[in-house]
């Protein structure tokens, strides 16, 4: 008899009501693949936007990219891990979700160490936000010690941690956020507060060298009047408008991109070594377990959270 696992699958697309925790065979792992027993799994925006639009995908499908866990099985090709080491990261992205789910098969190289010392739900909370900041800030924006860098959203699943990665880096870091969030984002390096509640932050910010914006809409116009002439803006919330967001920067003498994340060993391993120095820790607003993966979703969804979300599989 086929051992079976539990899995969050969707046969349509809507609202957290089309999630539905389903029995289905465990996954074998084919050649470079290794298979994690999932302790915990990271819930993201990208999440309820492709249970909701489906991206380029038809239902049925699996839910979730971001995991921690432990090796069960590896197969031939693989040297980088044994079966018991402790690991996490971002399988299948963006291909096929499937981190919802006791137990998850992807590229070992879509997967590194998990840092000592974090336990996995907050090891969970990291890798897509994590590596999204590191590939805009580090690989898109090639950020320098004193340039300064403004990050809206700053207290959210993204900002927190691309705060933490430009301090890192020697940056002098803006961010927008709340005035509630503003006493936290200073505990983790931030330079800069600006409540947008408040004031609009295009009207108090100028000479800004790289904008980091998880909100876009209007962020795109206003986030290109504080860049100082040829200083780059990076588009998060939708990747394939790379063409339309260069063509708003260049008619305002300036630089801008998207960034789509995507798997990467070598730098998740950076972002460990940040994460084991003490210089990068990510914020766990709340778990759920498994079982109540709607739940988690609608409070992502009411766009208030600090940090990351978080299901609890062991």
């Amino acid at each position: 008899m086929t051992e079976q696992m539990r899995a969050v699958r969707q046969d349509s697309l809507g609202g957290a009501e089309v999630l539905r925790l389903v029995e289905t065979p465990l996954p074998e792992p084919g050649p470079i693949q290794i298979r994690v027993r999932v302790h915990a799994a990271g819930v993201n925006p990208t999440d309820w936007k492709m249970r909701e639009t489906g991206y380029w995908h038809t239902p049925p499908f699996g839910q979730g990219w971001d995991v921690s866990g432990v090796v069960t099985a590896i197969a031939p090709g693989v040297s980088r891990f044994a079966v018991g080491d402790e690991v996490y990261g971002m399988p299948n992205f963006p291909t096929t979700p499937g981190a919802y789910a006791d137990q998850v098969v992807a590229p070992a190289q879509h997967f590194s160490r998990k840092p000592a010392g974090l336990d996995h739900v907050r090891a969970a909370a990291l890798p897509l936000a994590a590596l999204t900041a590191w590939q805009s800030l580090v690989d898109a924006a090639r950020l320098e010690a004193g340039q300064r860098v403004l990050i809206h959203a700053a207290a959210g699943g993204v900002g927190h941690l691309a705060v933490q990665i430009a301090k890192a880096r020697g940056a002098h870091v803006i961010g927008t956020a709340r005035a509630a969030k503003h006493a936290l984002l200073r505990d983790l390096g931030a330079d800069e507060l600006v409540d947008h509640t408040a004031v609009d932050f295009a009207e108090v910010l100028d000479g800004v060298d790289v904008v980091l914006d998880g909100i876009g809409g209007d962020y795109l116009e206003r986030s290109l009047r504080t860049l100082r002439p040829d200083g780059l803006y990076i588009g998060l919330t939708n990747p394939f408008a790379m063409t339309e967001v260069a063509e708003a920067a260049r008619s305002h003498g300036r630089r801008g991109t998207t960034v789509m994340v995507a798997p990467d060993h070598a730098a998740l391993e950076a972002i460990t070594d940040l994460v084991e120095q003490g210089r990068v820790r990510p914020l766990v607003e709340e778990t759920f377990p498994l079982e109540k993966v709607a739940d988690a979703h609608a409070l992502g969804e009411a766009g208030r959270t600090t940090g990351k979300i978080v299901l609890t599989l062991v």
